[in-house]
């Protein structure tokens, strides 16, 4: 896409030194399916004036994943001419920012929250809604205000 705007000069960041160091030909290249890509990516630099690679580690790389992520869900148009993205930042978390609340004021995961936080229960529920509430903070995570969802690989969501 570089070339196609007839760019002259092209910084390349990336979180995966390795790759960086094998274009480079830094670092010998042993995996046969990845020398292709070594290769191909040799024969473009030597297209650019001047072309500099910047290695990012990939913790701090968390907004450009963000944006290969949407990147990779739109379809491009036949032209030339993709439209901006405005981005602005928010203070609180996403998902902060889509959770509706119940008919009395609260959350859906309310009671499960406050089992976690004070292992307490609602006043009035029954012995079998306490043993679902047990049963459903066995899925959760609380990290401070936070209440994280466990995946089966223990991610958290």
């Amino acid at each position: 896409m570089a070339l196609d705007m007839d760019t002259n000069e092209l910084l390349v960041i990336g979180y995966f030194d390795l790759l960086i160091h094998q274009v480079h030909g830094e670092w010998a290249t042993k995996n046969k399916k990845i020398l292709l890509y070594v290769n191909l990516a040799q024969r473009l630099c030597k297209k650019f004036r001047k072309i500099e690679f910047q290695h990012t580690p990939r913790a701090q790389n968390e907004f450009a994943d963000a944006l290969a992520t949407i990147a990779s869900m739109i379809q491009h148009p036949e032209s030339s001419h993709i439209d901006p993205l405005r981005i602005s930042l928010k203070e609180e978390h996403a998902h902060c920012f889509h959770v509706e609340a119940e008919p009395y004021g609260k959350p859906w995961y309310n009671d499960i929250k406050m089992y976690l936080e004070k292992w307490e229960y609602l006043e009035g529920i029954t012995n079998g809604e306490k043993k679902n509430i047990r049963r459903m903070a066995n899925g959760f995570f609380l990290n401070k205000e936070i209440l994280y969802k466990q995946t089966p690989d223990l991610g958290l969501l």
